[in-house]
């Protein structure tokens, strides 16, 4: 994604509201202008009347186009600082001396309107314009300090103001950047990253709908999206066929301010996702990162709703959300590999026994069963000597696979240490312990192991003890202490076994 920074960071009603009353200072000025040429002379000046009107024509003109997306266009921006430059450098030969002050002041509201439209260079390609084409009519009348200061305080007032108008620019920008930064690039959650991008957009951006996708699965998920209103978070869209699924396959921006006009994208279809209403415009920006693909997006029910400063402000704003994104998977993912044993995959020792506490004070609560397997592979050193720590290693990633293949959702598996496993099974009786454990070894006798020269090795057994929580035991240690001891019994029995069998379960 590109580094872009925004021309500006105020939204496009802002820029209406700031620069209207210059807009129409400057309209009632040159209607004045033209008003003196035509009966401010015993001879009219009609030179002066009809560039006038054609300034008057133009500056009402930029104003109306400023709600259009072509206004934001680089090559328009030039253009209109190349047009206002050159108009009132030309201007100045026609005026009469006695408007040349009222001359001044639109020097000034020129360079304002560039600077808050555009940027400090056009604001300074327009006034080295004025400057360079009246330059040689005023120079003859330059021969005094009084005459030097008059001809140049217009172009340093606009210089001064102009450079307030950038830096509140780049105040109101940098204020922007430390929002989302601090915030929302601080957060390590990610549903807190999604409240904090949710809150941004509706203060910064006026949208109708607004999402933020990331694939998964061969889909978008939409993490984040409001319509109208409304939310419809974790709905999944096709990555095909999608205006999101074009910017994510591309890893372009797309801006549509009018999807009224015939819109060709590869593999692109008409596609209605929230309320059933057609957005009339649509802007995207791509999120990439290591651990984040995807896209943020904009739309509005109204033609012409957004403008490029729409899409530079969703960029920046979107490079700060896939820092964000991606900084949160990493942390869950760190988070996740500091409770889990590093081997099999499953909780380790001090992280399942704060899941087991948390389970025993939900069935408190609740007053329902909490189950635990105690498990241990018979004879495992013996195994590891004879077939190597490779294998071994092997039949401790099975036998994980072999115990969550028979657990639920719901349940945990954790390593107590070495070859031995606790299980936990969160509203499980006694007797729906001992067909899951039964279940267990049965799974296990039927795995297939071979070493490296793909011969096969035969399965250890295990054994298991079970213990039940309130029933036997009123707290986990005490719970995991039972489970240890049947379990140590059961070895005792011959192993292979499982204690209590089923004829305690049955009674």
């Amino acid at each position: 994604m590109k580094n872009s920074k925004p021309s500006t960071p105020f939204a496009p009603h802002e820029i209406r509201r700031f620069i209207s009353p210059l807009t129409t200072a400057s309209i009632i000025i040159l209607f004045g202008i033209v008003i003196e040429a035509i009966v401010g002379h015993s001879d009219p000046n009609f030179l002066s009347v009809i560039f006038g009107s054609i300034a008057i024509a133009y500056v009402t003109t930029s104003h109306s186009l400023l709600v259009r997306s072509t206004f934001r266009l680089n090559t328009y921006k030039l253009l209109n600082s190349i047009l206002a430059g050159a108009g009132l450098g030309i201007f100045s030969f026609l005026i009469s001396d006695s408007t040349n002050e009222v001359m001044h002041i639109l020097v000034v509201f020129s360079a304002v309107a560039i600077a808050t439209i555009s940027s400090r260079t056009y604001a300074y390609i327009t006034l080295l314009l004025i400057a360079t084409i009246s330059f040689p009519v005023d120079f003859p009348n330059l021969h005094s300090a009084d005459s030097i200061l008059d001809y140049a305080m217009p172009l340093i007032v606009s210089i001064i103001v102009l450079e307030v108008i950038i830096r509140i620019k780049d105040t109101t920008q940098q204020h922007i950047h430390r929002l989302v930064s601090r915030e929302i690039m601080q957060s390590l959650d990610t549903e807190k990253t999604l409240s904090l991008l949710n809150s941004t957009i509706q203060d910064a951006l006026d949208a109708d709908t607004y999402f933020i996708g990331i694939v998964k699965d061969g889909q978008i998920q939409l993490d984040l999206f409001c319509d109208d209103g409304e939310y419809f978070n974790g709905k999944r869209v096709p990555l095909e066929g999608t205006l999101s699924g074009w910017v994510i396959k591309n890893q372009k921006e797309l801006f549509l301010p009018d999807l009224r006009e015939d819109v060709t994208l590869d593999g692109v279809e008409k596609f209605i996702i929230g309320k059933e209403k057609t957005s009339l415009s649509w802007i995207g920006v791509p999120l990439k990162a290591e651990n984040v693909t995807g896209v943020l997006a904009l739309a509005s029910y109204t033609a012409n709703a957004f403008d490029r400063a729409d899409l530079e402000l969703l960029t920046n704003l979107g490079q700060h959300v896939t820092i964000a994104l991606d900084n949160t998977i990493r942390h869950a993912q760190v988070e996740r590999q500091a409770r889990l044993d590093s081997l099999t995959g499953v909780y380790n020792h001090g992280y399942f026994l704060k899941i087991l506490a948390e389970q025993a004070e939900n069935a408190s609560k609740t007053k329902a069963p909490l189950s635990l397997i105690m498990l241990d592979i018979d004879y495992f050193k013996q195994y590891n000597d004879t077939y190597g720590h490779l294998v071994g290693d092997q039949i401790l990633k099975s036998l994980c696979v072999a115990i969550q293949h028979n657990i639920k959702q719901s349940d945990s598996v954790g390593r107590w240490g070495g070859e031995e496993f606790v299980i936990s099974l969160p509203g499980a009786t006694g007797p729906q312990a001992y067909q899951i454990a039964k279940r267990i070894s049965e799974t296990m006798r039927g795995l297939r192991v071979s070493d490296r020269d793909q011969i096969a090795i035969p399965i250890p057994t295990i054994s298991q003890g079970i213990a039940i929580f309130p029933n036997e035991a009123k707290e986990i240690y005490r719970l995991i202490d039972v489970a240890d001891k049947r379990l140590y019994v059961a070895k005792e029995r011959g192993r292979n076994q499982i204690e209590p069998g089923a004829d305690f379960w049955n009674n």
